[in-house]
């Protein structure tokens, strides 16, 4: 996969900002929900804040509490704000300053969603897949059955009950170490998933069959191998939203180190030195 570039959070306060630049003009647009010394708090300002504040809300924050939240931090926003603005803060070259990047910010945040928004179509998202399905190898996969004790006599007598006819589950549940497992099925799995010594014996196995006592790291095992298949490739459905996010980034970083190649950049002495791989970048999926 191509290399991300990284995409800052949106801009809370979007709309403030164009209205500090002089680029918003008369009544704020949706939905009025509150009035602060006459100024509108609307569900647009609402949808800005969840989408810059909401992320970093603790998780138990939830509905109405959430939104409760929101509403008093908008309203703190303004009160504050107007503070500033009665204080001459606006005048200032640090304000200035702050008021220029989070206006690039904004800027490169719009033109990304375009460009997200543009490649995240059905037929790309499709292509994408079905070109990770065609390169994807064959790999086997067992479904097995263990019970895992802590010495070889134990094993071989876990054995010798198993042949005798007494049900698997029945014997894992009562002298099993293994807490993981219920009544010693794992399910499916790959060979790299298992210790060496334990996949190498699940993997010769017949399904039905019944193993020796097998050493591994972690005591004695004795394996019955129920099945044996390919590993199937995820649906489209079951991998969609990676689809969508590595579509997305491949489109974004495409553009964004077209325009490195374009441009003049001299880093000064003491910058920090260039990245190796740039953070992955955020998709409008991962800001739901």
């Amino acid at each position: 996969m191509s290399r991300s570039v990284f995409v800052p959070r949106r801009v809370m306060g979007a709309l403030a900002l164009a209205a500090a630049l002089g680029l918003a003009a008369g009544p704020a647009a949706g939905k009025v929900l509150a009035r602060v010394d006459g100024v509108e708090i609307t569900d647009e300002d609402m949808r800005l804040a969840i989408e810059d504040v909401g992320p970093g809300l603790p998780q138990q924050l939830q509905g109405k509490a959430r939104d409760g939240y929101l509403m008093d931090y908008l309203i703190d926003s303004k009160l504050v704000a107007k503070k500033a603005e009665a204080d001459k803060l606006a005048d200032t070259p640090e304000f200035r300053k702050r008021l220029e990047f989070m206006r690039e910010k904004a800027l490169m945040e719009t033109e990304l969603s375009r460009i997200a928004k543009a490649a995240a179509t059905e037929d790309a998202i499709r292509k994408t897949y079905e070109e990770a399905r065609a390169k994807q190898k064959p790999e086997d996969e067992v479904r097995a059955k263990h019970i895992l004790v802590e010495k070889e006599d134990e094993a071989k007598a876990v054995v010798q009950r198993l042949k005798a006819g007494e049900d698997f589950a029945k014997v894992a549940k009562e002298v099993s170490k293994d807490p993981g497992s219920e009544g010693g099925d794992l399910g499916w799995f790959s060979k790299e998933r298992m210790v060496p010594e334990f996949s190498d014996a699940a993997f010769k196995l017949a399904p039905g069959q019944l193993s020796d006592p097998v050493k591994s790291q972690f005591g004695w095992h004795v394996i019955k191998v129920e099945e044996k298949r390919q590993k199937p490739f995820p649906t489209l459905e079951q991998v969609k939203d990676q689809v969508l996010r590595y579509v997305v980034q491949k489109a974004q970083s495409e553009v964004v180190l077209k325009l490195r190649e374009g441009a003049k950049i001299e880093r000064m002495e003491g910058a920090p030195a260039p990245m190796l791989a740039p953070p992955a970048a955020k998709s409008e999926a991962d800001k739901k």
